[in-house]
């Protein structure tokens, strides 16, 4: 049943993506051009799902486990430390300059070419990357 409700609810946000238009980069590029000529509606997309996640957060609360009945993740702790910092400059870096962040780039392999196909390429090789430097270097574990 979970792989049913998995690739339903990536279904659901791809959809999402797409309907909204964050898959096209020149959406999300115009977004974080605030001396230029600026758009909006990623704003309103983000603003979009607060509220529905808000509503999620409060139900599972109050829920003893999953609908398919396994134990929620536990919350991680909320620390703002260097590897948050770094990570979250990395990633906005990435997404000024490319225009796309995971889930977009995902949703537009089909139609987004060779460069969609490099952007994910590099965002995986720099997972494994990651995860391979911090096995290696206690200090970014």
């Amino acid at each position: 049943m979970r792989p049913w409700i998995s690739a339903a609810s990536g279904a659901l946000f791809g959809l999402g993506l797409l309907v909204s238009g964050m898959t096209d980069t020149a959406k999300v590029q115009g977004f974080l051009d605030l001396a230029g000529d600026w758009d909006p509606t990623l704003a309103f997309v983000l603003g979009g799902a607060i509220l529905p996640m808000v509503l999620a957060w409060r139900l599972a609360a109050r829920r003893p486990a999953s609908v398919v009945g396994e134990p929620f993740p536990e919350r991680p702790a909320a620390k703002i430390d260097a590897p948050l910092l770094g990570g979250s400059a990395l990633f906005g870096a990435g997404w000024a300059l490319a225009g796309f962040c995971p889930g977009p780039a995902v949703a537009a392999l089909g139609w987004s070419g060779a460069s969609g196909l490099t952007f994910v390429l590099a965002m995986l090789a720099g997972m494994l990357g990651l995860d391979w430097a911090r096995r290696r270097l206690p200090a970014l574990a």
